[in-house]
C-alpha cells in the first residue's frame, strides 16, 4: 500500500529509477504497460495491490544505417561517451539529412545504442557548432543524465567570438520560444517563451569583436546565439541571428557561427565522481583568433 494515491507514472517512476518518467508516461499512453491487464493514463491514481505489466518494449529503431564515420571520443567507459564534434557535422538525422550525422556515427560504433532512446544522445550542438557533448550508453546512464541537466548541475562552457565591443561581464536572462515568423528560428519571447539564462565574460577584445566564455545555465535551442544578438553582439559567421556585412572583411569570411562547446562537467551515472574535459579550438576558429591578434588592435 506504499503507493495508495499515488499518480500511476510516479509510482513507476520510483519502482524503476532507471527510466525516467517521461519514458514511462509514452510507454503508459502507448499501451505497452498495463494496469491489473488493461491499459491505463499516466495520471491514474493507484489503490495499491494492482498488478503492472511491462509489454514488449521497443528498441529504438532508426530508419537510418549505422554508418563508419571518424568520431573524436574524447572519453569513453560503459556507461557514457563524450564525444568532440566538428562543426558540419548534424547531430540527428532530419529533412535534409538523412545520412552522414553523429547517430549514423554513434549506431557504428557502438551498436548496442540502437536500443536507447536517440542512441543515447542526451543534448545537442547546432551543426555549424563544434566541441563536447554526452552520449549515454544505458538506459540508467541516459535517465541519470537527463536528471542532472534538468537539475542544472551539468557544466557547460563555450567559447564565442561576437562582433562589436563588449565592454564588461554580463548575464542575459531572457526567456526564448519559437519565431513567430519564422518557425525554424529561436526568439526573445517574454510571453509564452521558456527560460533561458546565459552567462557571459570577457576573455579578449579586438577592434571589432569580442572573445567571450559563455556558461549555460539553461540549455535552450541556440540560446548563446540568440540571447549575444538580442543585447547586440550576433556571433561571427552565424547566418540566422548575424550580419551578413559586418564590415570587416576577416570577420565576414568566416563561414559558420564562432561558437565552440569548449569545457563540460558532470557526475559520473555509476561512480558519482565529479568528471571533466576540455576540447581545444578547432583550425578554423583558433585561425581567425591569430589573424586578428595579427592584424587588429587588441582593447
Amino acid at each position: 500500500m506504499r503507493y495508495a494515491g499515488t499518480r500511476l507514472d510516479a509510482a513507476l517512476a520510483q519502482l524503476y529509477p532507471e527510466h525516467s518518467r517521461s519514458r514511462l508516461q509514452a510507454w503508459l499512453r502507448d499501451g505497452l504497460i498495463t494496469l491489473d491487464g488493461a491499459p491505463a493514463d499516466p495520471k491514474h491514481k493507484v489503490m495499491g495491490g494492482e498488478c503492472v505489466a511491462f509489454g514488449v518494449l521497443p528498441a529504438s529503431t532508426f530508419a537510418h544505417a549505422a554508418e563508419d564515420i571518424a568520431l573524436h571520443v574524447v572519453f569513453e567507459d560503459s556507461a557514457l561517451m563524450v564525444i568532440d564534434k566538428p562543426a558540419g557535422l548534424v547531430v540527428h538525422p532530419g529533412n535534409g539529412n538523412a545520412s552522414g550525422t553523429l547517430m549514423n556515427a554513434l549506431l557504428h560504433h557502438a551498436p548496442q545504442l540502437a536500443d536507447i532512446p536517440r542512441a543515447g544522445i542526451v543534448h545537442r550542438l547546432d551543426k555549424d557548432t563544434s566541441g563536447l557533448l554526452v552520449v549515454a550508453k544505458t538506459l540508467p546512464a541516459q535517465t541519470d543524465l537527463v536528471r542532472q541537466l534538468q537539475a542544472r548541475s551539468v557544466k557547460r562552457h563555450y567559447l564565442a567570438l561576437a562582433l562589436g565591443n563588449v565592454a564588461r561581464d554580463g548575464t542575459v536572462d531572457a526567456p526564448l520560444g519559437r519565431h513567430p515568423v519564422h518557425r525554424t528560428r529561436m526568439a526573445v519571447a517574454r510571453v509564452g517563451g521558456r527560460e533561458a539564462r546565459t552567462h557571459y565574460s570577457v576573455r579578449e577584445g579586438f577592434a571589432r569583436a569580442t572573445l567571450l566564455e559563455c556558461r549555460l545555465e539553461t540549455g535552450r535551442t541556440h540560446q548563446i546565439r540568440v540571447h549575444m544578438a538580442s543585447i547586440g553582439y550576433p556571433l561571427v559567421g552565424d547566418p540566422v541571428y548575424g550580419k551578413t556585412c559586418s564590415g570587416d572583411a576577416l570577420l565576414d569570411a568566416f563561414s559558420r557561427q564562432a561558437l565552440h562547446a569548449w569545457q563540460l562537467a558532470l557526475i559520473h551515472p555509476l561512480t558519482h565522481a565529479e568528471m571533466g574535459w576540455e576540447a581545444p579550438l578547432p583550425a578554423d576558429f583558433s585561425a581567425l583568433l591569430d589573424e586578428l591578434r595579427r592584424t587588429q588592435v587588441v582593447r
